[in-house]
C-alpha cells in the first residue's frame, strides 16, 4: 500500500510518501511544501534525487497541482492526516468520513492555530486523490488513557462534560520514540522540543503525564508560546480593557514565548546569534529551567526517571539548550541518562493509515 502522509504546520507542511509491506513502511519521497500567500514551493527529495517545484495561483489550485504532482509517479492508496487535536470525540486513529469531518470541525476551538489548516487539506486530498482513502491520525490518542490524577483539571467538575480536561499532545512523535526504542524503560521522560515543545512520562509504555493541557498552548515555554501563565495575567488585559479575546489570542499564539521575552525571535538558532541582547539570552535560560522544571516534576510522577530522551527539531539539533537543560538537573539526578532520537511522526502515520485502510 502507498500511503501519503501530510503533517500540517502553521506555514509550511511536511509530508511523505511511504510503501507499505507488512507493516513496515519505506520512505518513497520525502519532502516540505511552504506557503507564502500565492507562491507555494514543494521541496521533496526521493530515490531520483532531490527537486523543487514553485507554484502560484489560490490555494484550492495550488493545493491540487501539489498533491496530483505527488501522486504522478506513486498511485496513493492513502492519505494520512496528521489532526493535532480531535476533541473530546475523537481519541484513536481513524478513517476519516462525513461524520469524523464534523466532530473534527467542532474541535477547531481547542486548536485553532492547527485544526482548521488540516481541514483544509482533508478536503484538498478528498478533492485531488479521490479514489484514496483519508485517515486521521491524532496527536492525542497516545494519551487517551490518562489517569485521572493528569486528566482532571482543578476546576468545577462539570466543566468536564463540555470537554475541559488535558488531552496531551505531540502523541505521534512519542509513539515514534518507543518504536525506536529495542528496550523501553519503565520510568521515560521525552521532551519534545520544536516551536511547539511539550514533555510526556512514560510508564511501562503508557503515558502517564504530559506537559500541554486542554490545548497546545500550555505546558512549558515555546516559540511563540508562553505555556504555563498565571491565569490572573489574561484576566487583568480583560478587565483594565489592554486586550479583547482576539487580541489574547493573538499574543498567546503568536507573540509570547521565545519571541515575546527576547523581542528578537522564536528561532533559537537566531537567538544564540544575538550574542551582545541580553533578553535573547535570556530567553534562551528561561526555555532551558522550563524544560528542566518539567523533567523534575515528571520525576516526580514516574518516581525517578530511567531516561530522557530528546527529540523534535530543538530536541535533536540544538546542543546547547540539550546541555542547558541536563547542567540544570545534575543536581538532583546524579547520572541522568539521555538520548536524541528523531521524531518519526510521518512513519507512525503511515503505518496507521495502512492498518485503517486495508480492505
Amino acid at each position: 500500500m502507498n500511503v501519503l502522509t501530510l503533517n500540517v504546520g502553521s506555514s509550511s507542511l511536511k509530508f511523505g510518501i511511504y510503501r507499505v509491506e507488512s507493516s513496515e513502511p519505506r520512505a518513497v519521497a520525502e519532502g516540505e511544501i511552504e506557503v507564502r500567500g500565492e507562491h507555494w514551493q514543494l521541496r521533496y527529495g526521493e530515490n531520483a534525487g532531490a527537486a523543487s517545484h514553485e507554484l502560484s495561483g489560490d490555494s484550492d489550485d495550488a493545493a491540487r497541482a501539489v498533491l496530483q504532482k505527488l501522486a504522478a509517479d506513486t498511485p496513493i492508496d492513502a492519505v494520512a492526516h496528521r489532526i493535532v487535536h480531535g476533541g473530546p470525540w475523537l481519541r484513536e486513529h481513524c478513517l476519516i468520513d462525513e461524520g469524523v469531518t464534523k466532530k473534527i470541525e467542532a474541535a477547531a476551538s481547542f486548536a485553532p492555530l492547527h485544526v482548521p489548516a488540516a481541514l483544509d487539506w482533508i478536503r484538498h486530498a478528498t478533492k485531488a486523490l479521490p479514489h484514496a482513502r483519508q485517515v486521521a491520525c491524532f496527536d492525542t490518542a497516545f494519551h487517551r488513557h490518562l489517569p485521572d490524577m493528569a486528566r482532571v483539571l482543578p476546576l468545577p467538575h462539570e466543566l468536564l462534560a463540555k470537554g475541559v480536561q488535558r488531552y496531551g499532545f505531540h502523541g505521534l512523535s512519542s509513539e515514534s520514540i518507543l518504536g525506536q526504542m529495542a528496550d523501553v524503560p519503565s520510568r521515560l521522560v521525552i521532551a519534545h522540543l520544536g516551536s511547539g515543545a511539550s514533555l510526556t512520562a512514560v510508564r511501562d509504555g503508557q503515558s502517564v503525564d504530559t506537559s500541554m493541557g486542554m490545548t497546545p498552548t500550555g505546558g512549558i515555554i515555546m516559540g511563540t508560546r508562553p505555556g504555563d501563565l498565571d491565569p490572573g495575567v489574561m484576566l487583568f488585559l480583560l478587565r483594565e480593557g489592554h486586550a479583547d479575546a482576539r487580541a489574547l489570542e493573538d499574543l498567546l499564539e503568536h507573540r509570547s514565548g521565545l519571541r515575546g521575552i527576547s523581542g528578537v525571535s522564536a528561532d533559537v538558532r537566531e537567538l544564540a546569534r544575538a550574542t551582545e541582547n541580553p533578553l535573547a539570552a535570556l530567553a534562551l535560560e528561561q526555555f532551558a529551567l522550563s524544560v528542566a522544571r518539567q523533567v523534575a516534576g515528571m520525576a516526580v510522577v514516574l518516581g525517578g526517571v530511567d531516561l530522557l530522551v530528546f527529540t523534535g527539531g530543538i530536541g535533536e539539533h540544538d546542543a546547547a539548550t540539550r546541555d542547558r537543560v541536563t547542567a540544570l538537573l545534575a543536581p538532583c539526578f546524579q547520572g541522568l541518562q539521555s538520548r536524541v532520537l528523531p521524531s518519526q511522526e510521518n512513519r507512525v502515520m503511515a503505518i496507521h493509515a495502512a492498518r485503517l485502510a486495508t480492505p
